[in-house]
């Protein structure tokens, strides 16, 4: 058998430590080899097999590292990717992939002439709800799409301490939120022909966007792309409409939240979203309604791929390419 990957993970902040370092940890053939934090005893008494490094520069010289996770602030993703490169390294990067176009083109670029694998942590392909509604549309349960709204709402009024909410490149809840929603649709229906969007603070105190309205149009469907953080009645997932039937789906899939209490990825009732969303499909003048039992999410399976294609055995999951189409959209809804 081949040794594992090693892996550093670069950041332990809420992202790194919640979400990268757990689920590296759970995936058969990588290893958390280190990890980049001034946190450095929190790191060593919940990874005490993994060093730490005080910065990028000294986690690049170790010869032992293939493979680098950025989960840093989003302004530093496209320099600490070009590094992470030029050190002859495999690299994920969180979303969103940079904080412009021409950033995420450009390490795209990058990755192809030095040969190595560049993905971008698009984990909510494998969320459960999305997971459950791919395979509702491919099985043409819908019939023709024609409105697609997807909703990430939530309740928090005052406005936090923290980089996300601060002004700068890259804040706000459309570069947070965004990409997750913008990926999904491109994953389901490619690129659209026009895309507008209202995007505004409403939250007293705020000093970046905090609510978003974005519509995607096509030929004939509208994609709706929604997120407020001022929504108490916030659990409307999905609301899909096509020519043959409607699917609905309140609540989120579970992992964020079962990653948060510390439970380890995997496991039979792993990703398990215990809300089915609801299928409502014509039958000539009646409409029959059906529960849809749930895919079951893993997010695994992201880190699973990039191993794989690491290995030289599988497909990257999430392409760079992929990474600067949701950044592409990302921008034309802000107007660039």
């Amino acid at each position: 058998m081949a040794a594992p990957l090693r892996v550093v993970l670069v950041g332990y902040g809420y992202v790194g430590r919640t979400f990268h370092a757990p689920l590296i940890g759970a995936v058969d053939g990588l290893v958390l080899h280190a990890v980049v934090s001034s946190k450095a005893d929190v790191v060593r008494s919940e990874w005490p097999g993994a060093r730490v490094y005080d910065d990028l520069t000294t986690a690049l010289a170790d010869p032992a590292v293939d493979l680098v996770v950025l989960a840093t602030p989003n302004a530093l993703h496209a320099g600490q990717a070009h590094a992470s490169l030029a050190a002859g390294k495999h690299v994920v990067v969180d979303k969103p992939f940079t904080v412009t176009v021409d950033e995420a083109e450009a390490v795209a670029a990058h990755a192809e002439r030095a040969g190595r694998v560049l993905s971008v942590f698009h984990n909510r392909r494998w969320d459960s709800d999305f997971l459950t509604l791919r395979a509702l549309i491919g099985a043409g349960a819908l019939g023709d799409v024609r409105y697609f709204e997807s909703r990430f709402d939530r309740f928090r009024p005052a406005v936090r301490d923290r980089w996300r909410e601060r002004a700068g490149p890259g804040a706000g809840l459309w570069y947070d939120l965004g990409p997750h929603l913008l990926d999904q649709a491109l994953t389901l229906f490619g690129a659209p022909a026009e895309v507008s969007a209202d995007i505004a603070t409403q939250r007293d105190g705020g000093e970046v966007d905090d609510y978003f309205h974005v519509v995607l149009r096509y030929p004939r469907l509208r994609v709706v792309l929604h997120a407020s953080t001022l929504v108490v009645a916030n659990d409307l997932r999905f609301a899909v409409h096509g020519t043959r039937g409607s699917f609905v789906k309140y609540g989120f899939d579970p992992q964020e939240e079962a990653l948060k209490a510390g439970r380890t990825p995997g496991g039979a009732s792993w990703g398990a979203d215990p809300r089915p969303g609801v299928l409502s499909v014509a039958e000539g003048d009646a409409v029959a309604r059906h529960e849809v039992s749930p895919v079951p999410g893993d997010y695994r399976s992201y880190y699973e791929g990039v191993r794989d294609a690491v290995l030289g055995r599988g497909e990257n999951p999430v392409s760079a390419q992929d990474g600067a189409a949701v950044m592409r959209l990302l921008s034309r809804a802000l107007g660039h």
